[in-house]
């Protein structure tokens, strides 16, 4: 679990609604009776638990239901966003965290509702109630990576976070944890319900996220974080967030203006 450098003021500011996060900033491990939304309007916010962690970019959102313990942790400046949803709406919702799409409907609402504007409780309501429409009707973004329980494979895991650019394969991976290819394989597919490709892809995409957000280049991000060239970084990245590196830094740097 990485430190975690938060500000005293920072749950209040949460608790408002409304709060600015700086690189490195976070919420240390806690879980509400509510479900929660938080916005990154701009930055990027991480969500960790036990199973692993989502990444929400900027014009992304990240739910997280009542009763999960998780933490938070920002990279960049991040301006976050939060909107509770209170238990009959959250039976709409999944019942783990997760990362969605955000609609230019489901922006506005979120700005309205956290824009400290004076509301009618009934306008509130409704708002919320569109709120979660949209993500009912919205679709899920790939950008949840799970995290292993068995030792072996956390080992590998564990390797890999520590350097995401690592080139080893899976058999060099494995003689470092006293684990076969195959048993690793298998360890991956059962446990994680991915390959050790695709969760190395994944992993890699979300620091690239995290790197293009304080505005390295594509190029350099792909370099930075193992991939052969930066055809294969923008095909993995294009898959998994739906957009091209170049394309999500674009929209960042519009939205910093």
């Amino acid at each position: 679990m990485p430190v975690i450098h938060q500000k005293p003021s920072l749950v209040t500011q949460i608790v408002e609604k409304r709060g600015l996060l700086v690189h490195g900033d976070g919420v240390a491990p806690h879980r509400h009776t509510e479900g929660q939304l938080l916005y990154p309007s701009a930055g990027v916010l991480a969500t960790t638990t036990k199973r692993g962690t989502w990444v929400a970019p900027a014009n992304r959102v990240a739910w997280t239901p009542p009763g999960f313990e998780h933490y938070h942790r920002a990279y960049g400046q991040t301006e976050v966003r939060v909107v509770e949803v209170a238990g009959a709406l959250c039976a709409s919702l999944p019942d783990q965290p997760m990362v969605f799409a955000v609609s230019p409907l489901l922006r506005e609402a979120l700005l309205v509702l956290t824009s400290g504007r004076e509301l009618r409780p009934e306008a509130r309501d409704r708002l919320r109630g569109v709120v979660v429409d949209e993500l009912v009707d919205g679709h899920e973004e790939a950008l949840y990576l799970p995290e292993p329980t068995d030792d072996r494979l956390r080992a590998v895991t564990d390797l890999l976070h520590a350097d995401p650019a690592a080139s080893l394969t899976l058999a060099e991976l494995g003689r470092s944890v006293g684990a076969s290819e195959r048993t690793l394989s298998r360890l991956f597919q059962t446990e994680l319900g991915l390959s050790f490709h695709q969760w190395r892809s994944l992993l890699r995409v979300q620091h690239a996220l995290i790197r293009l957000a304080e505005g390295v280049a594509v190029i350099d991000t792909a370099a930075r974080l193992g991939w052969a060239n930066p055809t294969s970084f923008i095909e993995a990245f294009t898959a998994i967030v739906g957009q091209t590196p170049g394309r999500y830094q674009m929209e960042l740097r519009h939205r910093d203006r």
